[in-house]
């Protein structure tokens, strides 16, 4: 079973990653953040296997990873409701609504309704804290923001990892790009037309701020 993945991001789009690690295989992976193509990447991952499918659900962090599977044990619970769950409410929010007893919380997600979200609140009532011993952290690769072309200057064997999230990592670019992405929706202009734009330039400039970003794509757009 694939439990984590590392490698260059290929492609990425917000709803679905394509990872190719250093064995040259691609693993498409559902996950939910714009990863920015041609830098390294490292996520925790899910394996559901079917009789006639194989899916891989990426995570940020190992909590995530294990919240996701404690979903699924619940009744009635799929791995894309799950899935919906998590990206969008929260892990944090999941656990709080379950002790809580809060179904409305639960129900903002749409496709879950009063009866699937009081299954979850019986089923985890009294469990879903045990997801707290898991770490929150998120994982990044020393040099991941690097572009493709100098990831020669990386030997997989010197790959290293750090468990926090720094302001210059590769999440802080992830943030940048969802702000850029909800800005420039709502200005009207299409996902499809954003995502390349923005790619190409945070591969090529220094980007801290969202702002900066989104300066720069609508002078392109």
């Amino acid at each position: 079973m694939i439990g984590f993945l590392t490698g260059e991001v290929l492609f990425s789009d917000g709803s679905e990653s394509i990872i190719q690690t250093s064995s040259g295989i691609g693993y498409q992976v559902f996950y939910n953040k714009v990863l920015v193509e041609g830098t390294l990447a490292a996520i925790y991952v899910a394996h559901i296997v079917k009789e006639d499918s194989e899916t891989l659900f990426g995570f940020g962090s190992l909590r995530a990873k294990k919240l996701f599977e404690m979903l699924l044990s619940v009744k009635g619970i799929g791995p894309k409701s799950a899935y919906n769950l998590i990206s969008n409410i929260g892990v944090n929010e999941i656990i709080n609504a379950v002790n809580l007893e809060a179904k409305a919380t639960l129900t903002k997600v749409p496709g879950l309704g009063a009866k699937g979200a009081a299954q979850i609140v019986l089923d985890l009532a009294g469990k879903i804290d045990r997801v707290k011993m898991y770490s929150d952290s998120s994982k990044i690769i020393r040099g991941g923001l690097a572009p493709a072309a100098k990831l020669d200057f990386l030997s997989m064997e010197e790959v290293g990892f750090v468990e926090e999230v720094v302001k210059a990592g590769a999440t802080g670019q992830h943030e940048i790009m969802n702000d850029t992405l909800m800005a420039c929706k709502e200005l009207g202009f299409r996902e499809d037309k954003i995502i390349p734009i923005a790619q190409k330039i945070l591969g090529a400039n220094l980007i801290t701020k969202p702002e900066q970003l989104i300066h720069l794509v609508l002078k392109e757009l």
